[in-house]
């Protein structure tokens, strides 16, 4: 799985939209399509950011194999 498609399933589980989300962030709507879309990545304090919103690993955000981490999560 990788990174934009552990954001959208993360997002989606919490009832967040893009927007929230990226307001949280401090960052745009725009931003966060492109990451769920794998055509960009975020920087290093963003990705802190969301590992804490979503109370996860930054390894099992930027792993892209299944992990413990993954599994806990309940995304496989």
């Amino acid at each position: 799985m990788t990174f934009g498609e552990k954001l959208f399933k993360l997002r989606k589980e919490k009832g967040f939209s893009q927007e929230t989300l990226a307001e949280q962030i401090g960052t745009t709507r725009q931003a966060v399509s492109k990451w769920e879309n794998n055509q960009g990545f975020p920087e290093t304090e963003k990705l802190l950011q969301i590992s804490d919103i979503f109370e996860i690993s930054l390894d099992f955000l930027l792993k892209d194999e299944k992990s413990s981490d993954e599994r806990k999560a309940g995304l496989v």
